[in-house]
């Protein structure tokens, strides 16, 4: 079945023993109505996949673009009461199931969310199914309807004095060393563990990545430019500039494409997802000459409303204008709902020092 809103064509698809899953899924289709879907012609021009999967055997959505949003559906009679507990079962059945999302409905309970960057929440069902199917959908449409800004130009045009890097280099690979031994950089799910060697590289190119690793910092070049960490890179051990470390001169909003500038014979990794984020805020506040963003929590600071995945402009936009609004954007800290934090400062290790005392391992999720 797929239905059509203004900006989202959404198909459910999977296979469905009769039961709790089966209800759930109908009253997902019936919300989706509700707030002003219309059956479309048919699932393959769907944006946004509802998958139905067996949590014993997932059976990936294959999608014939990475802009198709996919979220993993599945149930439990029960979950851990423990967040980390639930989270191991939950986040490989979304690596397994090559989603963006997945959705655990545990009857009686509700949808426990699960996102690639470890969001990990419950929406309660408080006896009212409907309700929790309506509540669902107003969580996933602004998801399933972002703009991912993951693609990645490259220009072998870096000057060949920045061939071995510079001074801005050598601090983020000491920040990088820093966030390590503070313990700032949780360890990432062994995707190589739970993904047969076809499904991890269908997992790369999906979302532009060279591995699942959590955190991303960036230092500005000049009043243009800045240096800003890889996707997957290990940050605790960056040494090698045009791979570990990737000079952004420029974005491509048509194309939703980074541009970056690479010594030649390096062959690059892609910059980290969140370079569209770094590039909003260096382009709107001039002063500000780092940004860093951890998995982490810091209480009483503004938050964004929406979790938006990682990469997306949306995302961009919402940390963007929260650090607008800041009394001193050059030295703020965002939450990302159910993410962590993005802070800006005058450099890395400026903000790495002032945000530590008050640093939360655990980010509430919500």
């Amino acid at each position: 079945m797929s239905v059509r809103t203004d900006t989202v064509v959404v198909s459910l698809t999977g296979e469905m023993q009769a039961g709790p899953l089966e209800r759930f899924m109908l009253v997902l289709r019936q919300a989706l109505e509700r707030a002003g879907a219309t059956p479309g012609s048919n699932g393959d021009d769907a944006n946004f996949v509802l998958n139905a999967v067996d949590r014993a055997s997932p059976k990936p959505f294959r999608r014939k673009s990475r802009g198709t949003f996919v979220a993993a559906v599945h149930d439990r009679e029960s979950m851990p009461g423990d967040i980390e507990e639930s989270l191991k079962l939950e986040y490989p059945m979304l690596v397994r199931a090559l989603a963006n999302i997945v959705l655990c409905y545990v009857p009686g309970t509700g949808a426990y969310f699960t996102t690639m960057e470890r969001g990990h929440y419950l929406v309660p069902e408080d006896g009212d199914l409907d309700g929790l199917a309506d509540r669902v959908v107003e969580r996933l449409m602004p998801l399933a309807t972002s703009r991912l800004v993951i693609d990645n130009e490259f220009r072998t045009d870096l000057e060949p004095e920045l061939w071995d890097g510079d001074e801005v280099t050598e601090e983020l690979f000491e920040a990088g060393r820093r966030l390590g031994s503070l313990d700032l950089l949780p360890s990432p799910f062994p995707i190589e563990e739970l993904l047969s060697e076809r499904e991890l590289r269908h997992v790369k190119r999906l979302y532009s990545i060279g591995g699942l690793s959590y955190g991303n910092l960036s230092m500005r070049k000049d009043e243009n430019r800045f240096w800003m960490s890889a996707s997957g890179v290990d940050k605790a051990a960056m040494h090698e500039p045009s791979r570990d470390v990737l000079l952004v001169t420029g974005y491509e909003p048509d194309e939703a494409k980074m541009v970056l500038s690479v010594a030649p014979e390096v062959e690059p990794r892609r910059v980290s997802v969140d370079a569209i984020e770094h590039w909003m805020i260096y382009r709107n506040h001039p002063r500000v000459g780092a940004i860093l963003h951890v998995h982490a929590w810091v209480e009483g600071v503004p938050a964004t409303d929406v979790n938006y995945p990682c990469g997306t402009a949306e995302l961009a936009r919402a940390v963007s204008d929260i650090i607008d609004a800041a009394p001193d954007p050059s030295r703020a800290i965002v939450g990302l709902r159910n993410h962590g934090i993005t802070a800006t400062g005058d450099s890395l290790l400026e903000i790495i020092d002032r945000i530590t005392p008050n640093l939360l391992r655990q980010v509430p999720m919500t």
